[in-house]
């Protein structure tokens, strides 16, 4: 399964932010057990690295959040098709669009993000760590069909 991750779940994780920290860091644990293929926008990345960097007031240590980050999430591009695809929906955050339009090139399953209303005209389905998780622990618990 592919998903997007959105910025703000990843300042959660990389700031400790309550109180979504838990629920974030939890989601991600799928991606490092091979349980899913994690992505960001190279966009996403510049971003976390501003506010992290205004946050910490540090550019090394931002620098090197960033180096953990690149270590554990694959990172796509956006590109001019996306731009011009994200113009067509309808919705309100041009940024948000960009990143649907995105998602739906890379044929991403979920953009994970805490803004979900915030996507409601994204082609692609767009849940919160928390939403993710438990509909993730509901399909695991279920057994298998047998033939």
């Amino acid at each position: 399964m592919k998903v997007l991750i959105d910025t703000n779940v990843i300042i959660d994780i990389l700031d400790k932010r309550e109180p979504f920290f838990l629920d974030s860091y939890k989601f991600i644990q799928l991606g490092l057990e091979g349980k899913l293929d994690m992505l960001i926008s190279a966009g996403a990345v510049t971003d976390v690295y501003y506010i992290i960097n205004k946050s910490l007031r540090d550019a090394n240590t931002a620098k090197e959040k960033i180096f953990i980050l690149t270590s554990l999430v694959n990172i796509c591009n956006t590109t001019s098709d996306d731009i011009k695809s994200a113009l067509t929906l309808f919705m309100t955050d041009f940024e948000d669009a960009v990143l649907a339009a995105t998602a739906k090139r890379e044929k991403m399953d979920f953009i994970i993000t805490r803004n979900g209303t915030d996507f409601i005209n994204s082609p692609v389905p767009a849940v919160s760590p928390v939403q993710f998780l438990h509909n993730h622990q509901s399909t695991s618990n279920t057994p298998a069909a047998h033939p």
